[in-house]
């Protein structure tokens, strides 16, 4: 009896987390995956600025975040769900979503070409954020409603 209610116990908490989950909606989803990439290109900027010391294992891990994440985030944008959780989407995502893209692949493949040569250094840090920062501004400028 006691697995039986365990095992009950199991099934009613993961029913709880999906809804949850499914509740939590492309706006959030969204909203977290720009965090993870903003926190990625802040801890390159902290590299870049000589705020904290050079650590490869930084450098990559936050390419890899910024790849990864641009690579799922355009399929956060389904039709209805241009407003809500605060979003900051422009129209412009829906009225031109093969730009749209477009952009997020180039930035993917922006830090695909990073990772497949690390910066070594403060310096190469440096360049990266110019060539990311570039790819983020282009994107924002025309699909990031300003607050």
């Amino acid at each position: 009896m006691r697995l039986k209610s365990i095992a009950l116990a199991a099934v009613v908490g993961c029913l709880g987390l999906s809804v949850a989950v499914a509740q939590e909606g492309p706006q959030v989803q969204r909203q977290k995956q720009m965090k993870a990439v903003g926190g990625a290109l802040g801890a390159l900027g902290g590299i870049a600025k000589g705020e904290k010391p050079y650590e490869a294992a930084t450098v990559t891990a936050a390419l890899t975040t910024i790849s990864t994440t641009m690579k799922a985030f355009p399929n956060q944008f389904p039709a209805g769900t241009e407003s809500g959780a605060d979003s900051e989407a422009a129209p412009a995502v829906w009225q031109n979503p093969k730009d749209f893209h477009a952009k997020a692949e180039k930035l993917a493949a922006e830090a695909d070409k990073l990772l497949a040569a690390v910066p070594a250094d403060q310096a190469g840090v440096g360049a990266a954020m110019k060539a990311l920062g570039g790819t983020c501004g282009d994107c924002h400028q025309t699909y990031r409603m300003k607050k």
